[in-house]
Protein backbone atom coordinates (compact mmCIF):
# COMPACT_ATOMS: atom_id res chain seq x y z
CA UNK A 1 0.00 0.00 0.00
CA UNK A 2 1.23 3.41 -0.72
CA UNK A 3 0.70 6.73 0.68
CA UNK A 4 -1.23 8.88 -1.33
CA UNK A 5 1.49 11.56 -1.36
CA UNK A 6 4.48 9.57 -2.55
CA UNK A 7 1.77 7.97 -5.70
CA UNK A 8 1.01 11.82 -6.49
CA UNK A 9 4.94 12.49 -6.55
CA UNK A 10 5.22 9.55 -9.14
CA UNK A 11 2.16 10.74 -11.30
CA UNK A 12 3.34 14.10 -11.24
CA UNK A 13 6.92 13.24 -12.25
CA UNK A 14 5.16 10.29 -15.23
CA UNK A 15 3.38 13.00 -16.53
CA UNK A 16 5.57 15.32 -17.68
CA UNK A 17 7.92 12.67 -19.22
CA UNK A 18 5.10 11.31 -20.96
CA UNK A 19 4.55 14.67 -22.28
CA UNK A 20 8.40 15.37 -23.36
CA UNK A 21 8.54 15.81 -27.30
CA UNK A 22 10.90 13.22 -28.73
CA UNK A 23 12.22 12.46 -32.22
CA UNK A 24 10.69 9.28 -32.55
CA UNK A 25 9.22 7.23 -35.59
CA UNK A 26 5.66 7.08 -35.63
CA UNK A 27 5.21 3.01 -35.50
CA UNK A 28 3.05 1.63 -38.26
CA UNK A 29 0.83 -0.24 -34.98
CA UNK A 30 -1.01 3.48 -34.28
CA UNK A 31 -2.78 3.32 -37.35
CA UNK A 32 -4.37 0.15 -36.80
CA UNK A 33 -5.78 0.85 -33.06
CA UNK A 34 -8.93 2.69 -32.31
CA UNK A 35 -10.68 3.79 -29.13
CA UNK A 36 -14.12 1.57 -28.73
CA UNK A 37 -16.31 2.03 -26.52
CA UNK A 38 -16.29 -0.84 -23.14
CA UNK A 39 -13.43 -2.56 -24.86
CA UNK A 40 -9.56 -2.41 -23.54
CA UNK A 41 -6.64 -2.03 -26.25
CA UNK A 42 -3.77 -4.25 -24.76
CA UNK A 43 -0.74 -3.82 -26.57
CA UNK A 44 2.27 -6.77 -25.95
CA UNK A 45 5.34 -7.21 -26.70
CA UNK A 46 9.08 -8.52 -25.70
CA UNK A 47 10.95 -5.55 -23.38
CA UNK A 48 12.45 -2.16 -25.25
CA UNK A 49 10.59 -2.59 -28.60
CA UNK A 50 8.98 0.72 -28.66
CA UNK A 51 5.54 -0.28 -26.63
CA UNK A 52 5.89 2.86 -24.27
CA UNK A 53 6.64 4.91 -27.36
CA UNK A 54 3.65 3.84 -28.75
CA UNK A 55 1.46 4.65 -25.76
CA UNK A 56 3.05 7.94 -25.65
CA UNK A 57 2.34 8.73 -29.30
CA UNK A 58 -1.33 7.63 -28.48
CA UNK A 59 -1.13 10.12 -25.45
CA UNK A 60 -0.61 12.92 -27.63
CA UNK A 61 -3.28 12.06 -29.54
CA UNK A 62 -5.58 12.75 -26.71
CA UNK A 63 -6.92 15.98 -25.08
CA UNK A 64 -7.59 14.70 -21.83
CA UNK A 65 -5.73 11.37 -20.59
CA UNK A 66 -4.06 9.42 -16.97
CA UNK A 67 -0.97 7.73 -17.21
CA UNK A 68 0.66 5.63 -15.26
CA UNK A 69 3.89 3.25 -15.81
CA UNK A 70 3.95 0.19 -13.19
CA UNK A 71 7.52 -0.18 -13.65
CA UNK A 72 8.61 3.06 -11.74
CA UNK A 73 10.88 1.80 -8.62
CA UNK A 74 8.88 4.17 -6.34
CA UNK A 75 6.30 1.63 -7.57
CA UNK A 76 7.14 -1.48 -6.54
CA UNK A 77 4.68 -2.13 -3.72
CA UNK A 78 1.62 -0.76 -6.04
CA UNK A 79 -1.32 -3.35 -5.41
CA UNK A 80 -5.03 -3.29 -6.11
CA UNK A 81 -6.19 -1.36 -3.49
CA UNK A 82 -3.84 1.44 -4.87
CA UNK A 83 -5.78 1.82 -8.19
CA UNK A 84 -8.34 3.87 -6.03
CA UNK A 85 -5.86 6.26 -4.65
CA UNK A 86 -4.51 6.43 -8.19
CA UNK A 87 -7.85 7.51 -9.50
CA UNK A 88 -8.37 10.10 -6.38
CA UNK A 89 -5.22 11.22 -7.57
CA UNK A 90 -5.70 11.72 -11.70
CA UNK A 91 -8.74 13.54 -10.90
CA UNK A 92 -7.40 16.00 -8.19
CA UNK A 93 -4.51 17.13 -10.41
CA UNK A 94 -5.65 16.67 -13.80
CA UNK A 95 -9.43 17.02 -13.75
CA UNK A 96 -11.71 14.06 -15.24
CA UNK A 97 -10.78 12.31 -17.78
CA UNK A 98 -12.35 8.65 -19.95
CA UNK A 99 -8.93 7.72 -21.23
CA UNK A 100 -6.13 5.83 -19.00
CA UNK A 101 -2.71 4.53 -20.43
CA UNK A 102 -1.62 1.71 -18.22
CA UNK A 103 2.27 1.27 -18.75
CA UNK A 104 3.28 -2.84 -17.70
CA UNK A 105 0.62 -3.71 -15.89
CA UNK A 106 1.35 -7.29 -15.93
CA UNK A 107 3.19 -5.93 -12.06
CA UNK A 108 0.15 -5.64 -10.32
CA UNK A 109 -2.02 -8.15 -9.12
CA UNK A 110 -5.74 -8.80 -10.26
CA UNK A 111 -5.12 -5.36 -12.13
CA UNK A 112 -7.69 -6.69 -14.58
CA UNK A 113 -10.37 -6.17 -11.30
CA UNK A 114 -10.26 -2.31 -11.48
CA UNK A 115 -10.12 -1.80 -15.64
CA UNK A 116 -13.30 -4.24 -15.96
CA UNK A 117 -14.86 -1.87 -13.42
CA UNK A 118 -13.81 1.05 -14.71
CA UNK A 119 -14.94 -0.43 -18.65
CA UNK A 120 -17.95 -0.52 -17.33
CA UNK A 121 -18.44 2.70 -16.50
CA UNK A 122 -17.39 3.92 -20.28
CA UNK A 123 -13.88 4.39 -19.41
CA UNK A 124 -11.59 3.52 -22.31
CA UNK A 125 -8.16 2.00 -21.63
CA UNK A 126 -4.75 1.47 -23.87
CA UNK A 127 -2.31 -1.02 -21.60
CA UNK A 128 0.42 -2.59 -22.32
CA UNK A 129 2.81 -5.65 -20.82
CA UNK A 130 5.85 -7.73 -21.25
CA UNK A 131 4.13 -10.90 -20.36
CA UNK A 132 2.14 -13.02 -22.67
CA UNK A 133 1.11 -15.71 -20.43
CA UNK A 134 -0.10 -13.52 -17.55
CA UNK A 135 -1.62 -11.32 -19.87
CA UNK A 136 -3.80 -13.44 -21.67
CA UNK A 137 -4.43 -15.55 -18.16
CA UNK A 138 -6.07 -12.07 -16.79
CA UNK A 139 -8.07 -11.30 -20.18
CA UNK A 140 -9.32 -14.38 -20.38
CA UNK A 141 -10.87 -14.53 -17.02
CA UNK A 142 -12.26 -10.63 -16.21
CA UNK A 143 -12.05 -9.11 -19.55
CA UNK A 144 -13.21 -11.80 -22.06
CA UNK A 145 -14.77 -10.23 -24.81
CA UNK A 146 -13.86 -6.49 -23.61
CA UNK A 147 -10.85 -6.59 -25.11
CA UNK A 148 -8.43 -5.65 -28.56
CA UNK A 149 -5.09 -7.14 -28.85
CA UNK A 150 -2.28 -6.54 -30.20
CA UNK A 151 1.62 -7.73 -30.71
CA UNK A 152 4.52 -4.89 -30.69
CA UNK A 153 7.31 -6.09 -32.54
CA UNK A 154 10.77 -4.67 -33.18
CA UNK A 155 10.95 -2.06 -35.44
CA UNK A 156 10.29 -3.25 -39.38
CA UNK A 157 12.53 -2.48 -42.24
CA UNK A 158 10.28 0.34 -43.42
CA UNK A 159 10.65 1.89 -39.78
CA UNK A 160 14.47 0.91 -39.60
CA UNK A 161 14.89 2.97 -43.38
CA UNK A 162 12.74 5.98 -41.51
CA UNK A 163 14.85 6.05 -38.31
CA UNK A 164 18.25 5.70 -40.17
CA UNK A 165 17.05 8.00 -43.14
CA UNK A 166 18.25 5.76 -45.84
CA UNK A 167 16.53 4.20 -48.87
CA UNK A 168 15.58 0.69 -49.42
CA UNK A 169 18.18 -1.32 -51.39
CA UNK A 170 20.43 -4.15 -50.75
CA UNK A 171 22.92 -1.77 -48.86
CA UNK A 172 20.11 -0.93 -46.08
CA UNK A 173 18.94 -4.02 -46.22
CA UNK A 174 22.35 -5.48 -45.10
CA UNK A 175 21.75 -2.97 -42.19
CA UNK A 176 18.78 -4.69 -40.77
CA UNK A 177 19.60 -7.95 -40.68
CA UNK A 178 22.83 -7.43 -39.15
CA UNK A 179 21.47 -5.15 -36.67
CA UNK A 180 17.78 -5.81 -36.21
CA UNK A 181 14.97 -3.34 -35.08
CA UNK A 182 15.71 -2.79 -30.91
CA UNK A 183 15.18 1.19 -30.96
CA UNK A 184 17.49 2.24 -28.46
CA UNK A 185 20.57 -0.55 -30.20
CA UNK A 186 20.27 1.13 -33.52
CA UNK A 187 20.47 4.27 -31.93
CA UNK A 188 23.18 3.95 -29.78
CA UNK A 189 25.13 1.15 -31.75
CA UNK A 190 26.22 -0.07 -27.80
CA UNK A 191 26.02 -4.18 -27.73
CA UNK A 192 25.06 -3.33 -24.10
CA UNK A 193 21.39 -2.15 -24.74
CA UNK A 194 20.98 -5.50 -25.90
CA UNK A 195 23.24 -7.31 -23.16
CA UNK A 196 21.28 -5.45 -20.90
CA UNK A 197 18.00 -6.56 -22.00
CA UNK A 198 18.99 -10.16 -22.02
CA UNK A 199 19.85 -9.87 -18.48
CA UNK A 200 16.55 -7.80 -17.50
CA UNK A 201 14.44 -10.88 -19.59
CA UNK A 202 16.03 -13.55 -17.70
CA UNK A 203 16.50 -12.46 -14.01
CA UNK A 204 13.54 -9.75 -14.03
CA UNK A 205 10.60 -11.86 -16.36
CA UNK A 206 11.40 -15.03 -15.56
CA UNK A 207 13.93 -15.89 -12.75
CA UNK A 208 12.35 -13.51 -10.13
CA UNK A 209 8.55 -13.67 -11.49
CA UNK A 210 8.92 -17.42 -11.33
CA UNK A 211 11.21 -18.68 -8.55
CA UNK A 212 13.58 -20.30 -10.36
CA UNK A 213 17.14 -21.28 -8.62
CA UNK A 214 18.89 -23.01 -11.26
CA UNK A 215 19.79 -19.25 -12.95
CA UNK A 216 23.04 -20.97 -14.94
CA UNK A 217 20.84 -23.80 -16.65
CA UNK A 218 18.23 -20.83 -17.27
CA UNK A 219 20.59 -18.67 -18.74
CA UNK A 220 22.99 -21.19 -20.86
CA UNK A 221 19.06 -22.69 -22.71
CA UNK A 222 18.33 -19.02 -23.74
CA UNK A 223 21.50 -18.45 -25.50
CA UNK A 224 21.63 -22.00 -26.85
CA UNK A 225 17.69 -21.39 -28.24
CA UNK A 226 18.54 -17.64 -30.01
CA UNK A 227 21.57 -19.50 -31.14
CA UNK A 228 20.35 -22.35 -33.00
CA UNK A 229 17.65 -20.56 -35.13
CA UNK A 230 15.65 -22.48 -37.33
CA UNK A 231 16.73 -25.76 -35.95
CA UNK A 232 14.48 -28.50 -34.16
CA UNK A 233 14.67 -29.11 -30.90
CA UNK A 234 13.21 -31.76 -28.24
CA UNK A 235 12.43 -31.31 -24.55
CA UNK A 236 14.42 -34.37 -24.02
CA UNK A 237 17.29 -33.37 -25.81
CA UNK A 238 17.50 -30.33 -23.69
CA UNK A 239 17.16 -32.05 -20.48
CA UNK A 240 19.87 -34.12 -21.14
CA UNK A 241 22.03 -31.49 -22.46
CA UNK A 242 21.60 -29.30 -19.84
CA UNK A 243 21.55 -31.72 -16.84
CA UNK A 244 18.21 -30.89 -15.43
CA UNK A 245 15.78 -33.75 -13.07
CA UNK A 246 12.83 -33.39 -15.50
CA UNK A 247 11.05 -32.73 -18.97
CA UNK A 248 8.80 -30.49 -16.87
CA UNK A 249 11.36 -27.79 -16.28
CA UNK A 250 12.28 -27.72 -19.73
CA UNK A 251 8.81 -27.71 -20.94
CA UNK A 252 8.54 -24.73 -17.99
CA UNK A 253 11.79 -22.68 -19.34
CA UNK A 254 10.97 -22.64 -22.65
CA UNK A 255 7.42 -21.77 -22.07
CA UNK A 256 9.12 -18.70 -19.98
CA UNK A 257 10.95 -17.72 -22.90
CA UNK A 258 7.97 -17.62 -24.97
CA UNK A 259 5.56 -15.50 -22.98
CA UNK A 260 8.28 -12.90 -22.23
CA UNK A 261 8.69 -12.85 -26.32
CA UNK A 262 12.44 -13.78 -26.44
CA UNK A 263 11.80 -16.81 -28.49
CA UNK A 264 9.11 -18.89 -30.29
CA UNK A 265 8.75 -22.12 -31.18
CA UNK A 266 7.35 -23.82 -34.65
CA UNK A 267 5.78 -26.67 -34.38
CA UNK A 268 5.80 -29.56 -37.06
CA UNK A 269 2.26 -29.57 -38.97
CA UNK A 270 0.35 -33.03 -38.45
CA UNK A 271 -3.30 -33.32 -38.66
CA UNK A 272 -2.78 -34.96 -35.45
CA UNK A 273 -2.71 -32.47 -32.75
CA UNK A 274 -0.98 -35.18 -30.57
CA UNK A 275 1.79 -35.75 -33.10
CA UNK A 276 2.18 -31.75 -33.46
CA UNK A 277 3.05 -32.18 -29.91
CA UNK A 278 5.30 -34.59 -29.43
CA UNK A 279 7.13 -33.69 -31.91
CA UNK A 280 10.41 -31.81 -32.53
CA UNK A 281 9.67 -27.96 -33.00
CA UNK A 282 12.21 -25.79 -34.17
CA UNK A 283 13.09 -22.19 -32.50
CA UNK A 284 12.98 -18.85 -33.55
CA UNK A 285 14.58 -15.33 -31.72
CA UNK A 286 12.69 -12.16 -31.52
CA UNK A 287 15.55 -10.36 -33.56
CA UNK A 288 18.59 -10.54 -35.40
CA UNK A 289 20.60 -8.30 -33.31
CA UNK A 290 19.47 -9.52 -30.10
CA UNK A 291 20.95 -12.83 -30.92
CA UNK A 292 24.12 -11.77 -32.23
CA UNK A 293 25.10 -9.64 -29.58
CA UNK A 294 24.14 -12.11 -27.01
CA UNK A 295 25.58 -15.18 -28.78
CA UNK A 296 29.32 -15.61 -30.67
CA UNK A 297 28.11 -17.94 -33.32
CA UNK A 298 24.89 -16.89 -34.58
CA UNK A 299 26.18 -15.26 -37.16
CA UNK A 300 27.96 -17.93 -38.90
CA UNK A 301 24.46 -19.57 -40.68
CA UNK A 302 23.52 -16.26 -42.83
CA UNK A 303 21.10 -18.94 -44.15
CA UNK A 304 19.69 -19.23 -40.62
CA UNK A 305 19.72 -15.35 -39.87
CA UNK A 306 17.46 -14.99 -42.84
CA UNK A 307 14.97 -17.37 -41.75
CA UNK A 308 14.87 -15.88 -38.76
CA UNK A 309 13.79 -12.52 -40.35
CA UNK A 310 11.33 -14.58 -42.80
CA UNK A 311 9.71 -16.01 -39.46
CA UNK A 312 9.17 -13.01 -37.72
CA UNK A 313 7.59 -11.04 -40.46
CA UNK A 314 4.81 -13.48 -41.05
CA UNK A 315 4.25 -13.98 -37.14
CA UNK A 316 3.64 -10.42 -37.44
CA UNK A 317 0.40 -11.67 -39.30
CA UNK A 318 -0.15 -15.06 -38.73
CA UNK A 319 -0.69 -17.37 -35.70
CA UNK A 320 -0.99 -20.67 -37.20
CA UNK A 321 2.34 -21.20 -38.67
CA UNK A 322 4.17 -25.12 -39.33
CA UNK A 323 7.14 -26.56 -41.21
CA UNK A 324 6.37 -29.33 -42.74
CA UNK A 325 8.63 -32.43 -43.06
CA UNK A 326 7.74 -35.87 -45.18
CA UNK A 327 9.78 -37.04 -47.43
CA UNK A 328 11.36 -33.47 -47.98
CA UNK A 329 11.10 -30.35 -46.10
CA UNK A 330 9.62 -26.70 -46.16
CA UNK A 331 10.24 -24.13 -43.77
CA UNK A 332 7.17 -22.77 -43.34
CA UNK A 333 3.08 -23.71 -44.01
CA UNK A 334 0.57 -21.04 -42.97
CA UNK A 335 -2.84 -22.15 -41.52
CA UNK A 336 -5.89 -19.64 -41.99
CA UNK A 337 -8.89 -21.88 -40.51
CA UNK A 338 -8.85 -25.40 -41.90
CA UNK A 339 -7.25 -24.43 -44.50
CA UNK A 340 -3.71 -24.44 -45.15
CA UNK A 341 -2.66 -21.22 -47.61
CA UNK A 342 1.04 -20.40 -48.05
CA UNK A 343 4.03 -22.42 -48.80
CA UNK A 344 6.90 -20.57 -47.98
CA UNK A 345 10.79 -21.75 -48.04
CA UNK A 346 13.42 -19.91 -47.40
CA UNK A 347 17.08 -20.07 -49.26
CA UNK A 348 20.19 -17.49 -48.85
CA UNK A 349 21.26 -17.91 -52.25
CA UNK A 350 19.83 -20.22 -54.78
CA UNK A 351 21.91 -22.61 -56.43
CA UNK A 352 22.17 -25.22 -59.21
CA UNK A 353 23.45 -27.10 -56.19
CA UNK A 354 20.69 -26.77 -54.05
CA UNK A 355 18.06 -26.10 -56.01
CA UNK A 356 16.75 -29.24 -56.37
CA UNK A 357 16.04 -29.55 -52.62
CA UNK A 358 14.98 -26.48 -52.00
CA UNK A 359 12.34 -27.20 -54.93
CA UNK A 360 11.39 -30.52 -54.00
CA UNK A 361 10.66 -29.63 -50.69
CA UNK A 362 8.30 -26.76 -51.58
CA UNK A 363 6.50 -28.68 -54.36
CA UNK A 364 5.95 -31.49 -52.14
CA UNK A 365 4.05 -29.49 -49.75
CA UNK A 366 2.11 -27.31 -52.33
CA UNK A 367 0.89 -30.75 -53.90
CA UNK A 368 -0.46 -31.90 -50.39
CA UNK A 369 -2.01 -28.83 -49.85
CA UNK A 370 -3.43 -28.17 -53.37
CA UNK A 371 -1.30 -24.81 -53.41
CA UNK A 372 -0.78 -23.89 -57.30
CA UNK A 373 1.93 -20.72 -55.94
CA UNK A 374 4.82 -21.19 -53.39
CA UNK A 375 7.63 -18.48 -52.85
CA UNK A 376 11.28 -18.68 -51.94
CA UNK A 377 12.76 -16.07 -50.32
CA UNK A 378 16.20 -15.07 -50.70
CA UNK A 379 18.64 -12.61 -49.52
CA UNK A 380 18.86 -10.75 -53.03
CA UNK A 381 17.52 -13.07 -56.16
CA UNK A 382 14.66 -12.45 -57.94
CA UNK A 383 12.91 -14.95 -60.20
CA UNK A 384 9.78 -17.47 -61.08
CA UNK A 385 9.42 -20.77 -63.26
CA UNK A 386 7.02 -23.45 -63.27
CA UNK A 387 7.58 -26.52 -61.90
CA UNK A 388 4.45 -29.71 -62.50
CA UNK A 389 2.17 -26.49 -63.44
CA UNK A 390 3.24 -24.88 -59.76
CA UNK A 391 3.88 -21.44 -59.85
CA UNK A 392 7.38 -20.65 -57.90
CA UNK A 393 8.38 -16.88 -57.01
CA UNK A 394 11.65 -16.18 -55.68
CA UNK A 395 11.36 -12.80 -54.02
CA UNK A 396 14.61 -10.93 -52.32
CA UNK A 397 13.76 -10.47 -48.82
CA UNK A 398 14.23 -6.96 -49.01
CA UNK A 399 12.18 -6.11 -51.41
CA UNK A 400 9.16 -8.19 -49.65
CA UNK A 401 9.76 -6.09 -46.65
CA UNK A 402 10.03 -2.81 -48.51
CA UNK A 403 6.36 -3.56 -49.99
CA UNK A 404 5.10 -4.65 -46.82
CA UNK A 405 3.06 -3.45 -43.95
CA UNK A 406 2.73 -4.96 -40.49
Amino acid sequence: MLLKESLARIVRSQRKDILLVSDTIEREKLGDMKFEKSFAIIISGVRRCGKSTLLRQMVQKSKTFYYFNFEDPGAVSFELADFNTLNDIFREEYGESDYYFFDEIQNVEKWELFVRAMLDKGKHFVITGSNASLLSRELGTRLTGRHLSYELFTFSFNEFLKLVGKKANIGSFQEYFTLGGFPQYLKTGRAEALQDLFNDIINRDISIRHGIRNLKSLREMAVYLITNVGKEFSYNSLKRMFGLGSVNSVISFVSYFEDSYMLFTLPKFDYSIKKQIISPKKVYSIDNGFSLVNSASFSEDRGKMLENMVFLNLRKNHKSIFYFQEKGECDFIIKKGTKITHAIQVCYTLTEQNKTREVDGLIEAMEKFKLDEGVIFTYDQEDSFIIKNKVIKVIPMWKWLKAKKD
